[in-house]
Formats: C-alpha cells, sequence, structure tokens
C-alpha cells in the first residue's frame, strides 16, 4: 500500500471513529458533571479576568455556564444538546480580536490545569474548539 492509500485510510479511519459516536473525550472530562464544574469556574474566571472581563461584565455568568457545558458536551461525544445562538450570531458585534480569543484560551486553560485534566486530554478539547476562532474573531 502506497503512503497516500495509507493516509486516506487512516482519515477514513479517524473520521468513522469521531461518526461512530466516540465519547472518550466526554468521559475523560468527566462527563456533564465534571464538564459543567469547569464551564462554571471558567465562566467566573472570564468575567473576572482583568483583559477580557470587559466582554463578560452583562453577562449572567451561570447561563453562560450552562451553555457552555452543552456545547462542551455535544463537543466532546457527550449525550446533550446545545440551543444556544451559533457562535457566530453570539459574538458577531463584540469586536474580539485575535489577542482576546487567545486570552480566552489561556483562562480555559487554567481552569482545566486546576481540575487536573490531563494536558492531553485539553489537546483534546482546544483541537476541537479551535476551529470556532473563525466565527468569534470580528477584527
Amino acid at each position: 500500500m502506497s503512503i497516500r492509500n495509507t493516509l486516506i485510510a487512516l482519515s477514513l479511519l479517524v473520521s468513522a471513529s469521531a461518526w461512530a459516536g466516540d465519547d472518550s473525550l466526554y468521559r475523560a472530562l468527566g462527563e456533564k458533571a465534571g464538564i459543567a464544574r469547569l464551564m462554571s469556574d471558567f465562566s467566573g474566571r472570564l468575567k473576572r479576568d482583568e483583559r477580557i472581563g470587559t466582554f463578560f461584565k452583562e453577562t449572567n455568568p451561570k447561563a453562560l455556564a450552562e451553555q457552555l457545558t452543552d456545547q462542551v458536551c455535544v463537543l466532546s461525544g457527550g449525550p446533550c444538546k446545545y440551543e444556544g445562538a451559533t457562535m457566530k450570531n453570539s459574538h458577531a458585534d463584540l469586536g474580539i480580536a485575535k489577542k482576546d480569543f487567545n486570552i480566552l484560551v489561556e483562562v480555559l486553560q487554567q481552569s482545566m490545569d486546576d481540575a487536573n485534566i490531563p494536558f492531553t486530554t485539553q489537546n483534546r478539547l482546544l483541537a476541537l474548539l479551535a476551529p470556532m476562532h473563525r466565527d468569534i474573531v470580528t477584527r
């Protein structure tokens, strides 16, 4: 088998496992209860962060944590249902710059570190969230 065919086969395998309902990340994050604890901590940190807290001053941290919990639950392969607005619609008028997005990621990493989430699990979650920057960063 050529390298090209091997790469194609591997990518199909990876895609198939994602479609097969791989919930390993969901379980690694502590299922819904673990994700809820993480997102509660994260949303509180966002509101208190001196660098980007102004984006969250009018935000209800509990409601934000609930929306983030459902979103991360779905992304990580859990059985939840996210019914919130799209990332593009909910961030369109906020004027978020790339540096702001990077700070948000840093704050999330701090929450994950404090929750003793292993580095590899953190990377798996961040890899799923990273493409959202296209819809969140508007300036």
